[in-house]
């Protein structure tokens, strides 16, 4: 079963949230400590990430599947946050087991296949001379020397273990499966529990002409954008995403 990671009161109702692709739990917890005055939160590691099995399989049917194992082991129904590649493992977990999610935010991702493979991010892990690593700004200083952003830097490097000397992200599978992860499967059945798709305003991963495809999913889908955030919406701008959460799970 995947890792995870479990904040707030036992009793108070679920909020499952599916970190993006090369992320972990880790990375979502200062939003589920905020969150966790009002909900039992439970942050993940995906497949090939974190301290979660690795596995030569990584397609979005198989994601949902671990999804619903961890439901099922913490109790069902539950609300589920999705972000990315979270949020495509998010949305087949709900059309292939509706009953098992009650409320689903899709945050700055659409049920569509995308063309920017992220391949340069695994190049720029593979390059690093972890040989080299003390410390994790020393594996900063080699990814910006390839033209990584500050941010993604300290993004990455939250998946380094530097003591073992490795990355806990299983590269060579996620490059191999890179097409599943850009793209979508064909998915047969509809979620029909109240849906939002929260996008980055700056962000142009969710398309106008990608509604009637949402709609077709997700009938009861709403949509909301965050000013002045783009992809990385809940690193940006994580009290106006958190705001964003609460009012649509309180609703």
């Amino acid at each position: 079963m995947l890792n995870y990671s479990e904040f707030g009161a036992p009793d108070a109702p679920i909020v499952l949230i599916v970190h993006g692709l090369y992320g972990s739990g880790r990375n979502w917890g200062v939003i589920a400590k905020r969150l966790s005055d009002q909900f039992r939160v439970i942050t993940v590691d995906q497949r090939n990430h974190g301290f979660s099995p690795w596995n030569a399989e990584h397609s979005y049917p198989a994601m949902a599947d671990d999804l619903a194992q961890v439901i099922a082991h913490v109790g069902a129904p539950v609300h589920v946050v999705g972000h990315s590649m979270g949020g495509k493992a998010a949305m087949a977990l709900a059309v292939q087991a509706p009953d098992l999610v009650q409320r689903l935010i899709i945050a700055d991702i659409a049920p569509v296949a995308y063309t920017h493979d992220q391949m340069q991010f695994i190049s720029a892990m593979r390059a690093v001379d972890l040989q080299q690593i003390t410390r994790r700004s020393d594996a900063e200083v080699q990814l910006a020397a390839q033209g990584v952003e500050p941010a993604l830097q300290s993004f990455f490097t939250q998946s380094l273990d530097v003591a073992e000397k490795k990355w806990r992200l299983n590269l060579d599978v996620l490059a191999a499966e890179m097409d599943k992860i850009i793209g979508f499967p064909q998915l047969t059945g509809k979620f029909d529990g109240p849906t939002l798709f929260l996008s980055g305003a700056n962000s142009d991963f969710v398309q106008p002409e990608y509604r009637p495809t949402i709609k077709s999913l997700f009938p009861a889908a709403r949509f909301a954008k965050l000013p002045g955030a783009g992809h990385w919406l809940h690193a940006e701008k994580p009290r106006e995403f958190e705001a964003a959460l609460r009012a649509f799970l309180t609703a």
